[in-house]
């Protein structure tokens, strides 16, 4: 299977790649400085959707895509500006939107299937955090969309809700919000990435449309 992912080079995609490589899956990256990955890379900045086309001129076979890219900056309504707000909800968002757009011949084609890596479940309503949140519930709406306009194509959609997820961008994020980050009480990337896997190799009789993935219980 020829697997899109984006935010290759982050926590979450780095493993990810890696584990979708060991299941077999050839994975083409989309984002920045993909040319340090083993896999086939190809440039695009995320902030800027208009340009996704131009990049991914001719990539013509693909049968999943993935979304692990995100952005997450912590700042109060007052304090987020425009370009804030804008770089948050392409990245998040709008850039995912137009990779679905671009890719969905070759999805239907093959009955593919789309991923996209949200947040924690239930999230809502964070303050110091509108920007993201705000990102998030974009895409849940993105995703449930797609799944209904696609569902007679052939075409899976699968949101995944992962918790706290032991990755620098989770410790920065804790650390702007003044709380505790232990890498070992949250969900490991391999764990994650491995998820991941599964959704991909559903049956055909069956998928996951939505994936809530916790990290496990610890005694104190």
């Amino acid at each position: 299977m020829n697997v899109l992912v984006t935010g290759a080079t982050g926590g979450i995609g780095r493993v990810l790649v890696d584990a979708l490589t060991e299941a077999g899956h050839r994975v083409i990256a989309v984002g920045r400085d993909v040319g340090r990955l083993d896999v086939r890379g190809i440039e695009a900045d995320l902030a800027e959707p208009a340009t996704l086309a131009a990049a991914l001129e001719g990539l013509e076979d693909i049968q999943a895509l993935v979304h692990c890219a995100g952005v997450s900056p912590v700042e109060a309504v007052a304090e987020s500006d425009p370009e804030t707000w804008r770089r948050t909800l392409a990245v998040n968002v709008a850039s995912a939107a137009e990779l679905v757009r671009l890719t969905l011949p070759a999805l239907r084609r093959s009955g593919g299937h789309v991923i996209f890596v949200n947040a924690s479940p239930g999230m809502t309503a964070v303050p110091r955090w509108s920007a993201f949140v705000a990102s998030k519930a974009a895409l849940r709406e993105l995703a449930e969309s797609l799944r209904a306009e696609e569902a007679a194509h052939g075409v899976r959609v699968t949101t995944v809700f992962p918790g706290g997820t032991a990755t620098d961008l989770l410790g920065e994020v804790r650390h702007a919000f003044g709380r505790p980050y232990d890498p070992g009480l949250c969900i490991q990337p391999r764990s994650l990435a491995a998820m991941i896997v599964w959704v991909l190799n559903a049956p055909p009789d069956a998928y996951a449309c939505e994936l809530s993935v916790l990290p496990a219980p610890h005694s104190p």
